[in-house]
């Protein structure tokens, strides 16, 4: 387990600091989404972590108190036809700038999970499994994950047969059999390899 991340003297005097995380890197159907939140300190919010970790009920219930109670929050995306043209790592990094951009308060940090961070107009800092670490992060994680979770239940309707409610577009044996029955939809990403073996 990799400790708490620590802010430095410099980011403890800042007022909006912004957690920015992204889910979708892994599925083969449907948008990548960010997160982004500023959080209160003045406005405790408890059992924040790592969105992987938390039953869906308990997202949902996260999911309501932080756009409550947060100072800022906003989601921002990538569609599959942007993921197909700049590849998954560059589409990420662009629905997490997506996401810093539409906050409705300019954030003056950014930390962002992973080890990368997209181009802001504000000073970023990369933290290595953010969202196990740093609250404000967890508070994106959960509100990208919630987001897009809802979108793929959506997406299960329009496009029925995929299974896409359960899995939420990631490659499970049940998805890539559905793939080769019922062929490639307009919501997969033709750039993924199980995909791309459909087409061919």
């Amino acid at each position: 387990m990799l400790p708490p991340f620590e802010l430095d003297d410099e980011l403890k005097q800042l007022t909006y600091i912004a957690g920015v995380d992204e889910v979708g890197r892994g599925p083969l159907a449907g948008a990548v989404v960010a997160a982004a939140v500023i959080l209160d300190s003045e406005k405790e919010i408890s059992g924040l972590m790592d969105s992987k970790k938390l039953s869906e009920k308990k997202r949902d219930i996260l999911f309501v108190e932080i756009k409550e109670k947060a100072i800022a929050w906003s989601v921002g995306r990538a569609e599959v036809e942007e993921i197909d043209d700049i590849n998954i790592l560059h589409a990420s990094l662009l629905a997490m700038q997506r996401a810093v951009n539409n906050l409705s308060v300019k954030p003056q940090h950014a930390l962002i999970d992973g080890n990368r961070c997209p181009q802001l107009e504000c000073p970023s800092t990369a933290v290595v499994k953010g969202d196990d670490r740093v609250k404000v992060i967890a508070a994106a994680s959960i509100i990208a994950k919630v987001t897009r979770d809802r979108e793929m239940i959506e997406l299960d309707e329009m496009y029925p047969g995929y299974g896409l409610a359960k899995h939420k577009g990631y490659p499970t044996k049940a998805h890539i059999a559905a793939l080769t029955e019922l062929g490639v939809s307009p919501i997969h990403r033709r750039s993924f390899a199980p995909v791309k073996r459909c087409l061919a």
